[in-house]
Order: C-alpha cells, then structure tokens, then sequence
C-alpha cells in the first residue's frame, strides 16, 4: 500500500485515512421509498458503529463513522417528492421510450441515491431523465446523438 494512503497515530499503529464520500450539489430529491432506503441505511450504519469497539478494528471504525456521516447528510437534506400522476414526465414518473434500434426501455426518475440504472431506475439529473423531463407523450428527445421517443409514461 501506498504510503500516502496511511496514517500512523501514536501508537505507531497504522491505518487507512478515508476522505468524505463527497455530496451532490443538487437538490437531494427521493421517492418515498427512496427515504425509506436513506433511513434503513443511517439505522443499520448506527447499529454496525455501536457493535464496533474503538480499538476492535479502526478501519472498520472509520469507514463506518465516514458512511454514517453521508448517510446522515443525506437524510437530513432529503425532500420527499410524493408518487407521480399526470401525462409529462417528472421525478418519480416510470418512462418507457423507444429508442432508435426500436427497442423499449423503462426506467423510473428516481433520486441520485437511489438511482440504479441496471434495476431500471436513473437520476433525475442524468442527461436522460433531464432531457424527458415536461415532455409527453410522442414527444422525441436526442441525448449523445441518440434518439428516444416517449412511447408511455405511469
């Protein structure tokens, strides 16, 4: 390992230094499922932080206490968006496009915390979701020179 990546306390016991995970910029949108995942994480971080002794294991210590603060920021700056009606695009909205290949994609406006492209859900601010965003059905938008016409939207 990487000297510049260690930090000997003291003692002369060496551990890793973790910086802050860094928090968006963005306004933290979430679903309510969304807040719900948000306040599972900080309740199971809190327990794995009080099951750990100081001197146990400090890696395992400081990751722990560097997630929870995440975490923490998170759920304190969340603003719940109620569940989505209406016939344009929005956060929250489950979207199905048509892409250029003629292919159907479904995904669901989601908040960056909780985005998962692969489970079928994106960020209200990646390109996509920000370019569908007020659009309606039949409406056709282009993202990195690819074409997606919104063929429906729940």
């Amino acid at each position: 390992m990487s000297r510049a990546f260690v930090r000997e306390p003291e003692g002369g016991e060496a551990f890793e230094d973790l910086p802050d995970r860094p928090i968006s910029s963005h306004t933290n949108f979430v679903t309510p499922e969304g807040l719900a995942q948000i306040e599972a994480e900080v309740a199971r971080l809190e327990a794995e932080l009080s099951g750990l002794s100081p001197q146990q294991d400090k890696a395992d210590h400081i990751r722990v206490s560097r997630d929870l603060r995440y975490w923490t920021a998170r759920k304190n700056s969340a603003e719940p968006v109620e569940a989505f009606e209406g016939d344009t695009v929005r956060f929250g909205a489950t979207v199905t496009v048509l892409r250029e290949d003629d292919t159907r994609q479904t995904f669901r406006i989601v908040g960056e915390d909780e985005a998962d492209p692969s489970a079928g859900s994106i960020s209200y601010v990646a390109p996509l979701a920000q370019a569908l965003t007020g659009k309606g059905v039949g409406d056709t938008v282009t993202v990195n020179d690819h074409e997606f016409e919104i063929a429906e939207i729940r």
